[in-house]
């Protein structure tokens, strides 16, 4: 079919692309020595992290891969099989890419001191990861459809087929996709997990000791911390972050799939409009991928070597693929559903065969809308940020308190786009437009990505010029990338948010249909949340979250406790560090943090696959489909606010040291009780922008996908059911 034919193309094309910037990345010189000691460094640390995490992955998987062949079906365990090996692919060549690029963006910096050289580096650097998200998420859903859609004839069956132990009926084809998206959201969890700890107890462990206490300048060689550090950067917000819009890309692309197919089942939509609802959002997903690798080579074909306005140039990339990606939606929406006889009153389109394409444009618009809110609160171009570094004149509480006032404040304005966004998508397009909405967000999540991904290379970047005492002026090239990348950053985790609560939301409503005897009116199935078993379920599920993101807080601080001992040891034992005669234990570090966040990552990682299932089994379907409501409303809540309060602390922190609070200047009268205040701020934000706000969405997504994957069971077999 042609569909698969693009989806195919796409997906290939981006990963020659991808193959084709990693290689070039490569081929790229190192620099001076130092620089590519310092950079193996790096690159052996985040090695062994990746390769240690994988080890345990592995067995998870394969555990609950067998789990659920006995629970559903062979075709179901082999799909989630197929989305872990792709979520794991794209995060361990992001990373590897990060590990390489970082000093050659150094590299370009000392030999070109040019700002608009050396982004076109770093931003090729990141659009490998990129252009990986894009290529394996639609490669791996190419051959789900090829082998189980078109090779065993299950795509256009609505027929049912009994489990082989359970002897519960299911629709194979939507079932296997949930499987696939499954496995994506078990990679993801364990690598924003797993980095999110491990980058966030280093660089906790490097600000207390180093900054605070040896007042030593970020990244100073001297701090036994300071390469664990970079190596977080890598597996935290690199892999973590690819497995993480890979797994957020696939939900919202099967949350829709999935709708479509209970839209006909369960409402009653002609199953003619089959084919239709879900041949556009794989054609969207693939024209997308396709404009991203056009927006790509947009800004790599430029001639930048006049240029300074980094921000400018890469909102200009994005542009372009979004500009691209919402014509090609125009025209597929235009080609699948208008003239096909279609029933547009029982599918909800009131706008007639534009409304999927107006569906995604809403998400699209909500997204941009978003991010826009997140820099403003975030980006020390504005007030609030401003306003928080003021506040760290008078110390660290006052930094704190009103960090933490500014996270709150920032929490209405997404949730009243976000909630626009749902009633103007659900009157438009009915439920396809609301999902169509979450898919709209991640169009271009490969340019998205590419964007994301360069600030943690910058960063890098950075500390490889401090570390090898390169000239001041690169070290300003690379901090003026790495602020704009904190910018960026924001952004991307906006979009991340907005998405993943409505994918979240097309996933439950997936669910309910899913549910034997639910109550449709007008054809949405309906939870009544008075009910006592669902209302019980939502007040449990609001509470998860935070013992989510306080496990979470508390693994970074007992990794970081464990950090600042052995960098004090280290300083105590051997004063020739700081004195510069002494080389550092960087190895010591490294392992201190890699363990520790292996250790410290199961229970909170396994929680959301666990938590569905145990609660289903125990107390049934609408229990589970309480605790979705109450997790979902309230960790966007919590991913708003751990993220904006964060990121204006660190930017706040960037603001002082770079001279802007006036009477304030490095090395002046008042600087070190001021910036210490700062840093004191961004330590405590540390661990909620980089750990727990990015690992809320893919919270929501994993419980909405498990209980899909899971509700024919639990909704025959409970304990509840059994004893009432």
């Amino acid at each position: 079919m042609n569909f698969i034919g693009l989806l195919l193309l796409a997906a290939l094309a981006a990963l020659a692309y991808a193959a084709f910037n990693f290689f070039k990345v490569k081929k790229l010189e190192e620099g001076t020595e130092q620089m590519s000691k310092i950079a193996s460094a790096i690159r052996i640390g985040a090695n062994t992290f990746i390769e240690y995490e994988y080890k345990v992955l592995v067995w998870v998987v394969l555990i609950v891969a067998v789990i659920v062949w006995l629970a559903l079906d062979w075709y179901v365990a082999v799909a989630l099989l197929l989305g872990s090996c792709m979520s794991a692919s794209a995060g361990f060549i992001g990373m590897k890419i990060a590990t390489y690029a970082n000093v050659r963006v150094t590299n370009e910096a000392r030999k070109t001191e040019n700002i608009g050289q050396t982004l076109k580096v770093a931003f090729r650097g990141g659009s490998v990861m990129g252009l990986c998200v894009g290529g394996f998420a639609l490669l791996g859903l190419g051959i789900v459809f090829c082998v189980f859609g078109l090779g065993l004839g299950w795509l256009d069956s609505l027929e049912t087929a009994k489990c082989w132990l359970t002897k519960i009926e299911i629709i194979k084809f939507p079932n296997i996709l949930s499987g696939y998206a499954l496995g994506c959201s078990m990679v993801a969890m364990f690598n924003r997990v797993g980095g999110g700890i491990y980058t966030k107890a280093a660089d906790m462990g490097a600000d207390l000791v180093g900054k605070t206490e040896a007042h030593i300048p970020e990244d100073d060689p001297r701090n036994p911390a300071t390469i664990a550090d970079n190596v977080g950067d890598n597996v935290g917000d690199v892999a973590g972050l690819g497995s993480d819009l890979l797994e957020s890309y696939v939900a919202s692309i099967v949350a829709a799939i999935a709708l479509a197919y209970n839209l006909i089942v369960k409402v009653g939509v002609p199953s003619d409009s089959l084919n239709a609802l879900y041949t556009f959002p794989l054609a969207f997903a693939a024209s997308g991928l396709l404009a991203c690798i056009i927006g790509v080579a947009s800004l790599l074909v430029k001639n930048l070597s006049k240029s300074k306005k980094v921000h400018q140039q890469l909102n200009a990339a994005t542009w372009i693929g979004a500009g691209i990606t919402l014509v090609a939606g125009v025209v597929l929406s235009y080609f699948l559903f208008n003239n096909k006889g279609l029933d547009f009153a029982s599918l909800g389109f009131k706008a007639g065969w534009a409304s999927p394409f107006i569906g995604g444009a809403v998400g699209v618009v909500a997204g941009i809308l978003i991010g826009i809110v997140a820099e403003y609160y975030t980006s020390s171009d504005y007030n609030p940020t401003k306003r928080l570094a003021e506040a760290s004149r008078e110390g660290s509480a006052l930094t704190i308190t009103s960090g933490l006032a500014l996270g709150m404040n920032s929490c209405m304005l997404p949730c009243i786009i976000l909630g626009l966004g749902i009633i103007l998508a659900y009157y438009l397009a009915g439920l396809y437009g609301v999902a169509m909405s979450a898919m709209g967000m991640l169009s271009f999540v490969s340019l998205t990505v590419s964007v994301d991904t360069y600030g943690p290379i910058s960063d890098n970047a950075g500390g490889i010029a401090e570390m090898s005492k390169l000239p001041e002026g690169v070290r300003e090239i690379t901090d003026t990338l790495d602020a704009v990348g904190n910018t960026t950053a924001a952004i991307g985790k906006g979009f991340a948010i907005g998405s993943g609560g409505l994918a979240a939301l097309s996933l439950m409503l997936s669910y309910m249909y899913s549910i034997p005897g639910e109550k449709l009116t007008g054809g949405v199935p309906q939870l009544n949340i008075m009910e006592p078993m669902t209302l019980a379920g939502a007040i449990v599920g609001g509470a998860i979250p935070f013992l989510f993101s306080g496990m979470l807080i508390d693994a970074v601080a007992k990794a970081a406790r464990k950090m600042v001992e052995e960098v004090r040891r280290q300083f105590k034992e051997k004063p020739g560090i700081l004195a510069g005669t002494e080389d550092p234990d960087y190895k010591t570090c490294i392992g201190i943090s890699t363990k520790g966040s292996i250790g410290q990552m199961k229970v909170p990682a396994l929680m959301a696959v666990v938590i569905p299932v145990v609660c289903g089994l125990l107390f049934g379907a609408n229990f589970v489909g309480g605790i979705l409501i109450g997790s979902t409303i309230c960790a966007i809540m919590i991913a708003l606010f751990t993220g904006n309060s964060g990121g204006a602390w660190d930017n706040g922190k960037k603001y002082i040291e770079q001279g802007g609070l006036e009477g304030i200047k490095k090395g002046g009268e008042g600087y070190d009780a001021v910036h210490d205040a700062a840093v004191v701020g961004d330590t405590v934000g540390d661990p909620l922008k980089d750990t727990v706000g990015p690992c809320m969405d893919i919270f929501i997504k994993i419980m909405s996908t498990v209980s899909l994957v899971a509700v024919s069971v639990f909704a025959h077999y409970n304990l509840w059911s059994v004893l009432f």
